[in-house]
């Protein structure tokens, strides 16, 4: 066990070496620049959010991270940095549109709804925001990515299956529904971090998705963490459980083993 910890960590830090000039490997401090971008599809605005680190110089690969049925809010910045912090650029992408956030259930749902009848809906909505994040000096276009939460793993797993230029895609808790796997258009690597616990995605529509996956011949992993439920990794989701009596629980060690899993993940995806 020692020895395959030690080849992952390995692993992690090579990553980060594939990284244009990490400021962390020349002994800088991390400079997190944020910026608020607003990017139009269809007619509707979106409102997006930017973190990169300003001591790296150079071009380094580029991840969008969608949010969960909420909305993008202060969560979902924070994962932006936590990627920043890393020496990625990334960007929180808004996929409702004009920056709506629910306040509880109810609005969430009547937000995603649309998405989940017609799992195509999110193509124009990522395209544009990948298209945003390729304007960036910082961005290196030929490797990016995109992670999502919850609703937002929905999101990112049926972007790749529709086909986006993508090298990779990681679902956190998310849902495992939407277009069929299709070999002439699935491209992106495909991770899926689930909890032993959801109950709302089961663990069986996880192994589900994955021997699709398998049975078309796509690059995918299925990581399963135990006692961890819905939305995992949320440090708030205790509380929100709480409020609105919803089975969701942080779980501190699913969070950190699945954030770790990601970042081997994009380990191997970004290695030169």
């Amino acid at each position: 066990m020692k020895t395959q910890s030690f080849l992952k960590s390995i692993l992690i830090y090579m990553s980060m070496l594939s990284v244009s000039s990490i400021s962390q490997s020349k002994g800088l401090p991390t400079n997190i620049k944020e910026e608020a971008v607003t990017y139009t599809a269809d007619g509707v605005t979106y409102k997006g959010f930017i973190a990169y680190d300003a001591n790296i110089k150079g071009k380094r690969p580029a991840i969008l991270v969608v949010h969960e049925w909420w909305g993008l809010n202060d969560y979902l910045k924070m994962r932006a940095r936590k990627l920043a912090e890393l020496g990625y650029i990334a960007m929180a992408a808004d996929v409702f549109g004009n920056g709506k956030i629910a306040t509880n259930p109810t609005e969430a749902q009547e937000f995603t709804t649309p998405f989940y009848k017609d799992p195509t809906l999110v193509k124009i909505r990522l395209d544009a925001a990948l298209k945003k994040i390729k304007e960036y000096p910082q961005t290196d276009t030929e490797n990016i990515a995109a992670i999502g939460y919850c609703f937002g793993g929905y999101v990112v797993l049926n972007y790749a299956k529709l086909g986006a230029d993508l090298k990779g895609v990681v679902s956190f808790h998310g849902g495992l529904g939407g277009v069929p796997v299709d070999k002439k258009l699935l491209k992106a690597k495909v991770l899926i971090c689930h909890g032993a616990s959801d109950k709302f995605v089961s663990q069986k529509d996880a192994e589900k998705l994955k021997y699709q996956l398998d049975s078309i011949g796509a690059d995918n992993t299925l990581k399963i963490y135990a006692n961890a439920t819905h939305a995992f990794t949320n440090p708030d989701a205790t509380k929100i459980g709480k409020e609105f009596n919803m089975p969701i629980e942080y779980n501190a060690d699913a969070d950190r083993d699945s954030w770790n899993d990601m970042k081997e993940f994009f380990a191997r995806l970004f290695r030169k």
